[in-house]
């Protein structure tokens, strides 16, 4: 595979509002192993191989299990995510599909018991985000394998 085009070095201003998201997510207060779950989540529904292979290892070094993130596809079928992880990821998997689905009142209600007001916005926002840094992915072949944690 080779990348298509470098977009950070060839159109860096373009990045800003994306890193000034970033820092509010991460000034946000939301758990960071809940935030990789996430990424992970609309990563592996979006197919984009650069963000699976970043955020499974962010998430690793985050504290994340093999575990977990093996079953991450299935966890409706799995004991191993909290209520609060669950709705975390019923919510990413929504947004991620929202030409395919509605946002209904009972999966906001359901979401709602485990995210306060600013929470919610937060993980709005951090699936607003990776589904952007998705398709920035795909589009110009941002090669998987080269992301090294820091």
């Amino acid at each position: 595979m080779e990348a298509r085009l470098n977009y950070s070095k060839v159109a860096p201003d373009a990045l800003k509002g994306m890193l000034e998201l970033e820092k509010y997510i991460n000034d946000s207060g939301l758990e960071r192993p809940l935030y990789e779950l996430v990424k992970t989540r609309a990563s592996q529904i979006n197919r984009c191989a650069y963000c699976l292979d970043m955020h499974t290892k962010d998430a690793r070094k985050a504290g994340e299990t093999e575990q977990r993130l093996y079953a991450l596809s299935a966890w409706r079928e799995t004991p191993f995510y909290t209520k609060r992880e669950r709705a975390a990821l019923e919510w990413t998997e929504t947004l991620t599909l929202i030409s395919e689905n509605e946002v209904p009142d009972s999966l906001y209600d359901s979401v709602r018991k485990h995210f306060n007001e600013a929470e919610l916005v937060a993980l709005t926002m951090a699936i607003v985000a990776i589904n952007g840094w998705n398709r920035l992915a795909i589009s110009f072949r941002t090669v998987p394998g080269t992301y090294k944690p820091q």
